[in-house]
């Protein structure tokens, strides 16, 4: 069974930096596109960006020129790097197949952007 496991979260004041990793127990990677999805306080999960087996990747709006998603195969593991924070990034942040199973939803990551 495939189980992913994301960390890196944290607090940080606006305009900061993290950088967020999703490790996956199985070879999910090699079959799927993969992703990271948030959900903040009182709001839908809803998607970030994605990438593909390949490397090409895919950005919401709101995101888009501050996070970059990135993989590594061979790892098992997937990463989003998020700059120029603000606090309406403020959510917690799960990595899963696009589209999503919901089999594979983990605990998440908590990002807190807060002066």
């Amino acid at each position: 069974q495939v189980q992913l496991v994301e960390s890196g979260g944290g607090l940080v004041q606006p305009g900061g930096s993290l950088r967020l990793s999703c490790a996956a127990s199985g070879s999910i990677f090699s079959i799927y596109v993969m992703g990271w999805y948030r959900q903040a306080p009182g709001k839908q999960r809803e998607w970030v960006a994605a990438i593909s087996r390949g490397g090409s990747t895919n950005y919401a709006d709101s995101v888009k020129g501050r996070f970059t998603i990135s993989r590594d195969n061979a790892k098992n593991t997937i990463y989003l790097q998020l700059n120029s924070l603000k606090p309406e990034d403020t959510a917690v942040y799960y990595c899963n197949a696009v589209p999503f199973a919901d089999q594979y939803w983990g605990q998440g990551t908590q990002v807190t952007v807060s002066s």
